[in-house]
């Protein structure tokens, strides 16, 4: 099955990839901006939004899905933008595929295994039942006996729906990413390279990406440049847009 997407103007493509539990509307503002100048192909990876649900998400599977996404839509070459979860698989898609890919730029994440660091997130989302609240608000109240960000809160209920019975469900495979959140934070060691142009962009207050995966990124990507968005946490592209929107426009017109 090929992942759900949405394609927007038209040009060179730039496959955009959201992170964990997103959606193809997760970096809307980037892709409003991008889509006067390109072909923008927004997706929703496996286990999240319309895309299929499938057991594994391993990124050499999560790579694969988006090289079978470019062969369907015959497109030899694309750039890639990745957030988070989504960068790690915009870095293995480079590294599996590198003829494919024009250039990388990753959103606050490193090529590395993380420790876990959404036991609160999982908590939270087991909390709301599902089949019993009437409201979103009812949903709220459940995920923040969790979780106490009002920014975290939104964004996870930005994911809650209606379905066709008329009770709440989630756009993403909760169990499914439970049961896989190891490979999900997992980075699976590859002698390999990708010799083209990369930009990390990091947030400031983030510790997504620190002075220790320097080496892993040199040692994966040896053109990698990185830019540093001050002000800002994990979800830079969504609390400092105008700037993160320029520095991603400025890199792609300079390759």
């Amino acid at each position: 099955m090929l992942l759900n997407h949405k394609i927007y103007g038209q040009g060179i493509p730039v496959i955009v990839i959201h992170g964990l539990f997103g959606s193809a509307t997760n970096l809307g503002m980037l892709t409003k901006q991008l889509k006067t100048d390109y072909q923008v192909i927004a997706v929703d990876v496996r286990n999240h939004g319309l895309s299929m649900r499938h057991h594994s998400m391993h990124y050499d599977d999560m790579a694969n899905d988006i090289i079978q996404l470019l062969d369907h839509l015959a497109i030899e070459q694309a750039h890639i933008i990745g957030h988070s979860m989504g960068g790690k698989i915009a870095m293995r898609t480079a590294l599996n595929f590198p003829t494919r890919v024009i250039s990388l730029a990753i959103a606050d994440i490193a090529p590395v295994n993380y420790p876990p660091r959404h036991d609160n997130v999982f908590a939270g989302l087991k909390n709301i039942p599902l089949t019993d609240i009437n409201s979103r608000s009812e949903a709220q109240e459940k995920l923040a006996e969790h979780v106490e960000e009002a920014g975290v809160q939104q964004f996870l209920l930005k994911g809650l729906y209606k379905n066709d019975q008329g009770n709440f469900d989630f756009h993403y495979a909760l169990d499914t990413i439970i049961s896989q959140y190891d490979v999900i934070s997992d980075w699976p060691e590859v002698n390999k390279q990708y010799d083209k142009p990369v930009l990390f962009i990091k947030g400031m207050n983030s510790d997504y990406i620190t002075n220790a995966h320097k080496s892993a990124i040199a040692k994966y990507f040896p053109q990698a440049k990185a830019k540093l968005v001050q002000g800002t946490g994990h979800w830079l592209h969504a609390e400092k847009p105008v700037i993160f929107n320029k520095i991603i426009v400025d890199f792609l017109f300079s390759h």
